[in-house]
């Protein structure tokens, strides 16, 4: 019978090559260019959400009176479990304390059956993540089977170009692209929003804000019960 002998140094170049691999896929490290917005250990960079409306209208001691009252509330039910940053269904949105005005943001989300959430971008609502899959077809018949990712709360543009969501209880990967007022989505590769204007819901005649915080929404599920939300791997590359 014929043996086959693999020198010791080959063995150690393909260990070393799968450790290599492992580190370049280990969550919550930035790839080249982008910071990493969780570090998989605390809250460390996020606050309380002040509704951006009312923030700008804020300074001195209300802001920080306000900002205060808001961690309080919120901040509790928002935590790191094993790298994840976790909601558990209850408080408030969940806001980086910098903003940003022209950025490309990466991040994993993950919902139960029937959850509901979003992106807010420079504090506006929102980059739509829910399980079209339970969508009640008396409320939302049109939407049905549309997926996430659109500005759902644009009066225009308003629903994805395409279904390309993971099934409830899988993790999902967005790519969003926010530069001056347009807003370019890819959900798990796919493009989902291409160049759509970011409307201003606080007022439809104006602009979206120059810039703003990057917020988590917490949100109760399509039939009004708590779930848990789960985000990782949230990266920004701030954009000229």
């Amino acid at each position: 019978m014929t043996r086959f002998f693999i020198p010791a140094f080959v063995a150690i170049v393909i260990l070393v090559s799968d450790n290599n691999a492992l580190m370049l896929a280990e969550d919550n490290v930035a790839p080249a260019g982008f910071t990493a917005m969780f570090n998989g250990h605390d809250l460390m960079g996020w606050e309380g959400a002040i509704p951006i409306a009312k923030r700008l209208k804020l300074s001195g001691v209300e802001l920080k009176e306000a900002q205060e009252a808001a961690n309080k509330r919120i901040l509790p039910h928002w935590s790191a479990e094993n790298g994840v940053l976790v909601n558990d269904g209850n408080g408030d949105n969940l806001a980086s304390v910098k903003h940003y005005k022209n950025f490309e943001l990466l991040l994993d989300w993950k919902i139960e059956p029937k959850g509901d959430s979003g992106i807010y971008l420079r504090g506006l609502p929102q980059v739509q993540i829910w399980d079209s899959d339970t969508l009640d077809p008396k409320r939302f018949a049109k939407d049905l089977k549309k997926g996430s990712g659109a500005l759902w709360n644009n009066a225009k543009n308003n629903l994805p170009l395409k279904r390309a969501d993971k099934a409830a209880g899988e993790w999902n990967t967005f790519r969003i692209i926010m530069k001056g007022d347009k807003v370019t989505v890819w959900l798990n590769g796919e493009l989902v929003v291409d160049q759509a204007v970011l409307e201003n819901i606080f007022d439809r005649k104006s602009p979206a804000f120059e810039s703003g915080p990057i917020e988590l929404q917490r949100h109760p599920k399509q039939d009004g019960t708590l779930g848990k939300l789960w985000f990782k791997n949230i990266y920004i590359k701030e954009l000229d």
